[in-house]
């Protein structure tokens, strides 16, 4: 019997072992590493599964060349860089691993929001910098204590509700707006559901974003959002840089909107250096500066976490190619 051929198209780079244990005895498993879509071009087109993971985009130039694929798999949360509705159209399921990394994405979520709230991230950079008035409790905006302030979740999935139960635990009181969640979630919790968007922003302490990246969530945190929110509030987005328009959002925090933001997505990944978010976040000198914490994507990562998203990949694809249903298929 012919052995299947599954590709893994980029991230992975140091071996494939993960994916030859769920996979090595029906499959030769092959790692690209690619860094752009064209690089798949010529190593794809006989594959019988491919694993895809945060770094290209995947889309129907590629599709087209899939002559015989039973599976793409999505290597994480979102699936916004692949073009799943014209996967469909050419009959190749796609699937992503929701999963994976709840606690790692909940636990970084919580870690940004106590980094910015407490000061910590702002206190040690003016103390690197040797500014004399440092040692002194006073100089990040005014800190207020956590317990009884508002945590605005702005989507209530797998991940949204595990940051939730976090901020709960610190005695915050949790609010959440996510029109895809059935009634009762609220009740079952312990959260207050709100009806609008525009109620949640309105007593949000600290929003924390959790929805993916759609034609409906892109920007949808932009300049009339942010000016809803109640004077020092803060910001965390763990989930997609395009669900938050960066323009307004160096705005509102140089002007004092915002009272911090913590972001470990962006629009563009890695992003340029003349952007203006990141000259600012880069500059000491500027307003933002000490206020801001940027991270590359990274909430995901711990080495449980890691093994359990390409585990589960891998066994996705084993279903496929043995003709066994499927799981998390999104389109």
């Amino acid at each position: 019997m012919a052995r299947y051929r599954v590709v893994i198209a980029d991230f992975v780079v140091d071996d494939a072992a993960p994916e030859r244990e769920v996979l090595g005895d029906i499959a030769d498993v092959v790692m690209l590493n690619a860094h752009n879509e064209e690089e798949l071009h010529g190593h794809v087109e006989d594959a019988d599964a491919l694993m895809l993971f945060h770094t290209i985009h995947l889309g129907r130039q590629t599709i087209d060349r899939l002559q015989k694929c039973r599976l793409i798999v999505r290597c994480g949360v979102g699936y916004d860089n692949v073009d799943y509705r014209y996967a469909r159209q050419k009959g190749i399921p796609v699937a992503n691993v929701p999963d994976y990394g709840t606690e790692e994405v909940a636990d970084s979520a919580i870690a940004l929001m106590l980094s910015l709230v407490r000061g910590v991230t702002y206190h040690t950079r003016r103390l690197q910098q040797g500014d004399k008035g440092a040692w002194h409790y006073r100089p990040p905006w005014p800190l207020f204590r956590l317990r009884g302030r508002n945590y605005a979740s702005l989507g209530l999935g797998r991940i949204g509700i595990a940051a939730a139960l976090r901020a709960k635990a610190f005695g915050m009181q949790v609010l959440f707006y996510d029109p895809y969640v059935a009634d009762g979630i609220d009740k079952a919790l312990g959260f207050t559901r709100v009806e609008t968007l525009d109620e949640l922003l309105q007593q949000a302490f600290v929003l924390s974003i959790y929805c993916p990246l759609t034609e409906e969530t892109r920007h949808l945190i932009d300049a009339r959002a942010l000016a809803l929110l109640p004077d020092g509030a803060y910001l965390v987005n763990t989930a997609r840089g395009g669900i938050v328009d960066t323009t307004a959002l160096l705005e509102a925090l140089r002007r004092g909107k915002l009272a911090g933001v913590g972001l470990d997505v962006l629009p563009k990944e890695p992003p340029s250096d003349d952007d203006p978010l990141i000259q600012a976040w880069r500059n000491p000198d500027d307003p933002c500066h000490d206020r801001l914490i940027i991270n590359p994507h990274s909430a995901f990562y711990s080495e449980e976490g890691l093994r359990d998203m390409r585990l589960k990949g891998a066994r996705n694809c084993r279903r496929a190619l043995l003709g066994q249903p499927l799981r998390n298929v999104v389109n």
